[in-house]
């Protein structure tokens, strides 16, 4: 456990989160806000555009729908929880995802 600490202490990871997880439990920080295209480029834009998921993006899919498929998941697609995209990070996301235009540089499904 000890060793533990210091690796995490040596990596930089002191603090909250580290302390969470020299203690084996999950981080309860969530990130800070980010804006909806920060979060987009980071949890959903891996997939959806580069064949691996369907494009949302300029299909005018409702927040609700988006905000229901990003707690709850679907298929292959992991759910994610308020500790990976916090409540107020959902709720700006699923806004611009329903208002967005389509990227031409996505593609895929």
């Amino acid at each position: 456990m000890r060793m533990a600490i210091a690796l995490l202490l040596a990596c930089g990871l002191a603090g909250s989160a580290g302390a969470a997880l020299a203690a084996g439990k999950a981080a309860e920080t969530p990130p800070a806000g980010r804006p909806p295209e920060r979060v987009y480029a980071v949890a959903c834009g891996y997939c959806h555009g580069h064949n691996v998921g369907p494009i949302i993006l300029g299909r005018g899919i409702p927040a609700a729908t988006v905000q229901t498929m990003v707690r709850g998941g679907r298929g292959a697609m992991p759910a994610f929880r308020p500790t990976e995209i916090t409540n107020a990070e959902l709720a700006a996301l699923s806004r611009w995802i329903e208002k967005s235009k389509a990227n031409a540089e996505e593609h895929g499904k």
